[in-house]
């Protein structure tokens, strides 16, 4: 009967990201629109737009390999394995063994590499640019985010994500600079993986500044619903990462019954409800920055992330 509950239960968080992504894609947008006084897209717009890419014919290039129609599904199975491992509003779950935050990169870094090939596969001038430059944003984003890593682990003594979260709540803690720097730093790595403003425009179609748009722009039907999709479960990844391991409360433990797995999902919805709130402020208030810009900002993702590192070392030291 416990195994059926883990299944259940563990089965519940896969499909509640799936079903969660493209909702908190459609907040965002709603609040950037309400903020600059426009009604905006209804809050389910998301959902319309993938069901009617579904239903769209594809159009390939003459000159596309097997590998450009085969991508989408890859980088939709790693992002959604990778989000689906994140504890949401339960720790201890059944696959929590195989939820490391190094094994999350890997797959995230894996489905980076896999579009950047699709942005170079048909040959066009637009997506060699977009896919040099998502390459140039990931060697300064992977080293800040693994550094990010070391600091927690050096904290929680696990890079396992559901230690991390049970070990963040408890007392031994405290009020720390390195935790404050690293979350400082992943919010800046978040940005930029996500191709959000400053680094980038989601919603832009000038091929000067695209870098996400410009690798799938001879994507079409079904194989760009994918990719629109996968955005949204990356953005709702970062989003319950975050909250994971620095905002942890409210997650239900193990031993918890119905009750706690209620207090821990409402805890979580108003976790997405507050990162895609202050995400649409950020965007809001700031301006786009130029693309020879990127490389300073995550550079100082990167010296966050190695600062918070250091203090570490040395307050064990002392």
């Amino acid at each position: 009967m416990a195994v059926i509950l883990d299944f259940a239960v563990q089965g519940a968080q896969m499909l509640l990201v799936l079903l969660l992504a493209p909702l908190l894609t459609g907040f965002v947008r709603k609040v950037k629109a309400r903020m600059l006084r426009r009604c905006g897209p209804p809050l389910i717009q998301p959902y319309r737009d993938l069901i009617r890419l579904m239903r769209k014919e594809i159009v390939l290039a003459e000159n596309a390999s097997w590998l450009f129609r085969v991508i989408p599904y890859l980088i939709f199975a790693a992002t959604w394995v990778a989000a689906a491992l994140v504890p949401t509003f339960r720790t201890g779950l059944l696959f929590s063994w195989s939820a490391d935050l190094i094994a999350i990169i890997a797959l995230l870094g894996s489905a980076r590499f896999f579009l950047a090939l699709a942005g170079l596969d048909v040959g066009t001038s637009f997506g060699g640019i977009g896919s040099s430059r998502e390459v140039m944003i990931a060697s300064l984003a992977e080293p800040a985010m693994l550094m990010i890593v070391f600091t927690l682990a050096l904290v929680a003594g696990s890079t396992q994500l559901s230690t991390m979260a049970s070990f963040m709540l408890s007392p031994e803690v405290g009020l720390r600079v390195s935790l404050g720097l690293a979350l400082i730093a992943m919010i800046m790595v978040a940005i930029a993986e996500n191709a959000r403003i400053p680094v980038d425009n989601p919603a832009t179609h000038l091929e000067l500044t695209m870098v996400h748009e410009a690798m799938v722009l001879e994507y079409s039907g079904h194989h760009l619903a994918l990719i629109e999709f996968t955005a949204s479960l990356k953005l709702l990844l970062y989003v319950s990462l975050i909250a994971c391991l620095f905002m942890p409360w409210g997650l239900a433990t193990p031993a918890g019954g119905a009750a706690a797995l209620g207090i821990g999902a409402l805890t979580y919805f108003a976790k997405l409800a507050v990162g895609g709130f202050l995400l649409a402020l950020f965007e809001t208030a700031i301006a786009k920055m130029r693309v020879f810009r990127v490389p300073e900002f995550l550079g100082a993702a990167l010296m966050l992330g190695l600062l918070a590192t250091l203090l570490l070392f040395v307050s064990r030291s002392l």
